[in-house]
């Protein structure tokens, strides 16, 4: 019943998205079989560093969405302090539902089922223009933006814009 309810809103979404796509990425599933794994592709933020990068990304979908968060994951390398060195999104709407067990996030801050692949997505393209560095997932990459934005930061963040062009 649950999974099947994750399928129903799954393919609304996906149906949607189609129907009327939004600015700034573009989203499809990965294998045609499979509503729960799904292939994006997050455009950088006009006016940031990643302007003119398109990173690809996979979201993943528990089969008891939506009352628990989808995964991320940037397939594309990219550097961003709430983004690990291995691609995982750190964002507290794809965060467990209730409360955070260190006290840092509120539960209005975490997963709730009304979030959507559009407010997912819109939130991560804020989220790349807007980091949070007081959390961050990649340590390397909060040093950079709080230390050396204009240099090391920028540096970093246009090589991997670079490699998006190749793909």
């Amino acid at each position: 019943m649950v999974e099947s309810r994750a399928v129903a809103m799954l393919r609304r979404q996906l149906t949607e998205l189609n129907k009327n796509p939004v600015d700034g990425f573009s989203a499809g599933l990965i294998d045609e079989s499979d509503i729960f794994k799904w292939e994006v592709l997050v455009m950088g933020p006009p006016d940031t560093f990643y302007d003119g990068g398109c990173f690809k990304a996979h979201l993943v979908f528990p089969h008891d969405y939506p009352l628990k968060p989808p995964k991320m994951k940037f397939i594309s390398e990219i550097w961003h302090p709430n983004i690990d060195k291995n691609g995982d999104v750190c964002i507290s709407i794809l965060h467990e539902p209730g409360e955070d067990k260190w006290g840092y996030e509120s539960p209005a801050e975490r997963w709730v089922p009304v979030h959507t692949v559009e407010t997912i997505l819109l939130s991560v393209i804020s989220m790349l223009a807007d980091p949070n560095d007081q959390s961050p997932a990649n340590v390397d990459a909060a040093k950079d933006w709080r230390l050396d934005y204009q240099g090391e930061f920028k540096r970093k963040v246009k090589r991997c814009v670079r490699k998006t062009e190749d793909m």
